[in-house]
């Protein structure tokens, strides 16, 4: 099983380039984090990502990964409305389902956005997961989520930041010490609980277009899913928090 590490465009993502590559790892590039290093794996994007930001020559084991793509798998796993609409969390659910990974790391996807200096590893850019949008009411909730269902396929989430404040619930890792880490334990009954009432609400769109029939869901619904995802969460067994290792 293989290592996954997810470059988003934070401007910890510049971490990552003095990391010497490993070959058993996959790299998986977030819309402009392709620009990060030249040995990305795959390059995850969503449909209006402008064609001008796209790479025009790629190797021949580059792979691009778009909504026909991505799509399928998410609803295997409950869709976009649960999961949060940020590519941050596409991208993770993606890989957990194609590529089967034993870690999925990620850097660069802290979603903070500081009133001055950098936003983003290129500079100034748009903060997509503060927009207004349904699905990401609680970017903790929807990080808890991820980090609970990849436990349960026997995956591990870290966070490979630095940065002191992350809205990523991950335990923190180094590069260095990612053949330690390993999932964390959560009480299946709770995670359980949380799957029937997403169940129950039933706010599944095939097309992933969700922001299309975002009327038909009620925010109170989704808070309250969202907090059952946290109470997964806070009854964990295991402190997996590897950051200072070596």
């Amino acid at each position: 099983m293989c290592v996954v590490i997810i470059l988003g465009s934070g401007p910890g993502a510049l971490k990552s380039i003095e990391w010497r590559r490993n070959p058993s790892h996959n790299i998986v590039a977030i819309n402009n984090a392709w620009r990060v290093r030249p040995d990305w794996d795959y390059l995850i994007h969503p449909e209006d990502f402008p064609i001008d930001r796209r790479p025009r020559v790629f190797k021949t084991d580059q792979k691009i990964v778009g909504a026909k793509d991505y799509v399928p798998l998410q609803n295997q796993v409950g869709g976009f409305v649960y999961a949060g609409g940020t590519m941050a969390f596409t991208a993770a659910y993606w890989a957990l389902a194609a590529l089967k990974p034993r870690v999925i790391a990620m850097i660069g996807c802290d979603m903070i956005y500081p009133s001055t200096g950098p936003t983003h590893f290129y500079g100034k850019g748009t903060a997509d997961p503060l927009r207004q949008d349904i699905t990401l009411r609680s970017l903790e909730a929807k990080s808890a989520r991820l980090l609970a269902l990849a436990a349960q396929s026997n995956c591990a989430m870290v966070n490979l930041s630095d940065a002191p404040s992350s809205r990523l619930i991950y335990p923190r890792a180094t590069y260095k010490n990612l053949n330690s880490v390993r999932p964390m334990e959560f009480q299946s009954s709770l995670i359980e609980r949380a799957l029937n009432a997403e169940a129950s609400a039933n706010y599944m769109v095939p097309d992933g277009r969700y922001w299309k029939v975002e009327h038909q869901f009620d925010q109170r619904v989704i808070d309250q899913i969202d907090q059952l995802w946290l109470d997964v969460a806070e009854h964990t067994t295991v402190n997996n928090d590897l950051s200072e290792a070596v």
